[in-house]
């Protein structure tokens, strides 16, 4: 069902009927949809005019389940999250809570509805009763049209619009800029979290975050799932263990390095890819980078960067030496490839375990050695 009014009030009746609601991304093709519906066992689906189609194989929800939400990180197969009445209110409160809503504010909802960054938005407008509009897809016109005080971005769609238009725009998806708006608000969480449980680096109320020894980012609080479709669950103790590593920075601000097998050890030192990433997007010949580690006899991994151009093509030597202005320099590339784009979610998150590998790109400069 396109976004609008409709998909709202759809939304609406499904939990006054007391049911849950999965929202099926339409750009998934045929057999892609079939395959999360099977994984999400739906009793029925509702197309795009509202008809409702029953499906076999159904398995019930609990009293107490509003979402389930497919999610597959930056890899693997979608899982359905199923988030309850209670977890999504709790989201609702505490981030309107953080961003100070009031009854002057507006909400726009911009970002795909079949993911927690755009559905929680709908939501939230929901539950808090504040002003909404949503819009089926981010356009940039539509977005500057739609008188809104607050926004959900992705830093792909932060680019194209004016900042200024808004009181608060919440960024999420994959790592922010460099340079970012004053009114930008950085946001870590996830789907099992029912939207960002972290702003700007400062827990939410009532949201505990601690690290493990390994620095694993481990978070407790009212916003998490119940458990995933399949009926794993997902919480130790009341935990919820990220898979993502992070540390606490002078301030005491939780820092987020990356997930745990993004990690490049080179050298026997450790290299972040969204650090590198960060530096080479900052250089001006380069429109979006990758990176990530592959195998070498001598130092165990290299550091390798896919590079999509603004223009000029980059060398080596240049990207490494800028790199080196902001990082150390065992974090600086080995290797470069040209590409011509990078696979990301929709959400704007990098699909690492899609980089291509050189024979299946364009030849790039020589790697130094």
């Amino acid at each position: 069902m396109p976004g609008g009014p409709p998909f709202v009030d759809t939304v609406a009746g499904l939990w006054d009927a007391g049911d849950a609601c999965f929202v099926l991304d339409r750009r998934y093709p045929p057999m892609l949809a079939e395959q999360v519906l099977d994984v999400v066992s739906p009793a029925a689906v509702l197309d795009a005019d509202g008809e409702e189609h029953e499906r076999s194989g159904s398995r019930p929800v609990e009293d107490g389940d509003a979402l389930v939400v497919a999610t597959g990180g930056s890899t693997g197969a979608p899982r359905g999250v199923v988030l309850t009445h209670d977890a999504v209110a709790a989201s609702a409160a505490i981030t309107s809570r953080r961003l100070s809503v009031t009854d002057d504010d507006h909400w726009l909802a911009c970002l795909p509805l079949a993911h927690i960054g755009g559905l929680s938005v709908v939501t939230r407008a929901m539950l808090t009763g504040t002003a909404l509009t949503v819009l089926d897809g981010f356009d940039p016109d539509a977005v500057m049209a739609s008188g809104a005080t607050l926004v959900s971005l992705v830093p792909t769609a932060l680019k194209r619009v004016d900042p200024t238009a808004f009181r608060a725009i919440v960024l999420g998806g994959s790592a922010p800029p460099v340079e970012l708006p004053g009114n930008a608000v950085v946001t870590y969480g996830m789907t099992e979290t029912a939207s960002g449980i972290v702003y700007d680096g400062v827990p939410l109320d009532d949201v505990d975050v601690r690290l493990a020894d390994d620095g694993e980012i481990m978070v407790a609080g009212p916003t998490l799932l119940r458990a995933y479709r399949d009926g794993r669950q997902a919480l130790v103790g009341g935990w919820f263990a990220t898979d993502d590593l992070g540390s606490w920075d002078s301030d005491g601000r939780l820092v987020v390095h990356g997930r745990r097998g993004d990690l490049i050890i080179t050298g026997g030192e450790n290299v972040w890819p969204d650090a590198v990433e960060a530096a080479l997007r900052s250089h001006p010949l380069v429109a979006d980078a990758g990176v990530a580690g592959r195998p070498d006899p001598e130092w165990g991994a290299v550091v390798t960067a896919f590079v999509v151009p603004s223009g000029a093509i980059p060398t080596l030597d240049q990207l490494r030496e800028h790199v080196k202005l902001v990082l150390p320099a065992y974090a600086a590339p080995r290797s470069l490839h040209i590409v011509d784009a990078l696979a990301r979610t929709p959400l704007g998150k990098l699909r690492r375990d899609q980089l291509a590998t050189p024979t299946e790109r364009t030849p790039a400069p020589p790697s130094i050695t």
